[in-house]
């Protein structure tokens, strides 16, 4: 994470807050950030989970994950992580000092406030009422009638308790054995009919099961915070409201937030249901091609692009000329030495091969996943462009090598006051910034396909024409 580079003001600003902290400390222990400072180690309890903390492909991964990886970072420290099942078992650990600080998605209520100090609120979220697409929708509490399970000592066990006070009548259960996912995954199969979810986890979850529905929110909006020990010191404190104060101030916040949550923010059934049955049904017959072609590129994000472009329709056409899978003007076509744009080997051959021209002409000090978002939009918009909107960012100081910042100005493209300021004019922008979250959200659900090969194997997927 890009927080600070200049190591020796950031630990001159540390000594200083430690200094300060300790002279007013009269037995003169050892403050709990510098016992951090001194022990080399940031250690920070998580839970697992697809929000938090979890082993993907190339390692850990998870928002709050990288949220801690960047605290140590500016700590000048390493992290070591100590997941666990439930997050209860979480608040007896911190009061142990088995680890420094708790981020794991921790919601902020005045009960917890009794045990536990928190950092500034960095998201927010709200609980909802799940059940399955196709069944009764329910709408308020009472028209509740079925089975209802939650997670236990979870913040929708906590929003189904404050519920207790005004419908006695409510029936409801709470479980330890099982997490969010898997008792959404018993509302998806029918064996349970309504859990609570929180909004984070629901945007990720829906993209992978279009069948998830939302009754209604539970509750108030919620901050979420990490949290330390109440009987601490405040040295680790101000140390999180600092650290917190500069992401936010350079953007890598609002950038972190975006990579894991601002292409799933927008939910469309339709889409993502069709989407999920085309990658089960028609890309099996394109999948080596991708493959083969892909190169150093993952091959999941050319055949997101493909869907994007032509929903794996190998004569698609557009009326501005582009033709085939991946959707090749006749000039580039030529360029690179296809053919046929209609042939559709030719056309995953070219189209992969015309991404990795672009990345390569993407300035080299953008930092990856920025580098494929901004190859993508110029895929889509060009780069002239993709330029264009960068230099816009700068002018009105934002930065233009973070993708959270460019696609805002790419919206601008299409506002004369500013369109006419560039070097390249007028462009359909907003076209741009649909066309990279699709692809994100698409890439997303074939990377979980592709990691996940049972569920190519559900029934309710099947081919349109395949016999019952």
């Amino acid at each position: 994470m890009k927080v600070l580079r200049a190591k020796h003001k950031l630990h001159l600003s540390i000594l200083l807050t430690i200094g300060v902290l300790l002279g007013c400390n009269d037995d003169r222990t050892p403050s709990s950030l510098s016992e951090i400072i001194d022990a080399g180690v940031l250690k920070v309890g998580t839970n697992y989970g697809i929000t938090t903390y979890h082993y993907g492909s190339s390692g850990p991964e998870g928002f709050e994950y990288e949220l801690a990886q960047g605290f140590a970072s500016y700590l000048g420290v390493s992290l070591e992580v100590f997941p666990y099942y439930n997050l209860s078992d979480l608040f007896p650990r911190l009061q142990d000092q088995h680890f420094d600080l708790i981020a794991a998605n921790v919601t902020v209520s005045e009960q917890r406030k009794q045990s536990l100090k928190f950092g500034p609120s960095y998201q927010q979220t709200s609980q909802k009422l799940m059940f399955k697409q196709g069944k009764e929708w329910p709408k308020k509490i009472e028209d509740l009638n079925g089975s209802i399970m939650v997670v236990d000592d979870s913040h929708q066990h906590q929003a189904l308790l404050n519920l207790d006070q005004k419908y006695a009548n409510l029936v409801w259960q709470a479980t330890n054995e099982k997490d969010v996912e898997e008792l959404l995954e018993m509302v998806l199969n029918e064996e349970l009919d309504f859990t609570l979810a929180d909004s984070n986890i629901l945007a990720l979850m829906r993209r992978r099961h279009p069948e998830l529905a939302i009754g209604f929110s539970v509750g108030q909006k919620q901050d979420i915070a990490w949290a330390v020990d109440i009987n601490q010191d405040d040295s680790l404190l101000a140390a999180l409201i600092e650290y917190f104060g500069v992401i936010r101030q350079n953007g890598t916040l609002k950038a972190l937030e975006d990579k894991y949550f601002g292409h799933v923010r927008q939910f469309n059934y339709v889409d993502t249901r069709e989407f999920i049955r085309a990658a089960k049904t028609v890309l099996p017959q394109f999948k080596e091609w991708f493959i083969q072609y892909a190169g150093d590129l993952d091959w999941r994000l050319i055949a997101a692009m493909s869907y994007q472009e032509s929903h794996w329709k190998p004569n698609a056409r557009s009326v501005t000329g582009v033709r085939g899978m991946m959707m090749l003007t006749l000039g580039t076509a030529r360029d690179l030495g296809i053919k046929s744009r209609l042939d559709p080997e030719q056309s995953i051959k070219g189209g992969a091969k015309y991404l990795a021209q672009i990345l390569r002409r993407i300035p080299a000090r953008i930092q990856e996943p920025d580098k494929t978002w901004f190859a993508l939009a110029a895929y889509n918009v060009g780069l002239g462009h993709l330029e264009d909107a960068r230099v816009l960012t700068e002018r009105q100081g934002g930065n233009p090598d973070m993708w959270v910042d460019v696609k805002s100005r790419l919206l601008q493209l299409r506002q004369k006051k500013y369109y006419k300021t560039t070097k390249y004019g007028y462009a359909r922008g907003h076209e741009a910034v649909a066309y990279v979250d699709n692809i994100r959200r698409y890439y997303d659900s074939l990377v979980w396909l592709d990691e996940n090969p049972s569920e190519l194997l559900e029934q309710e997927f099947k081919a349109p024409n395949s016999a019952q």
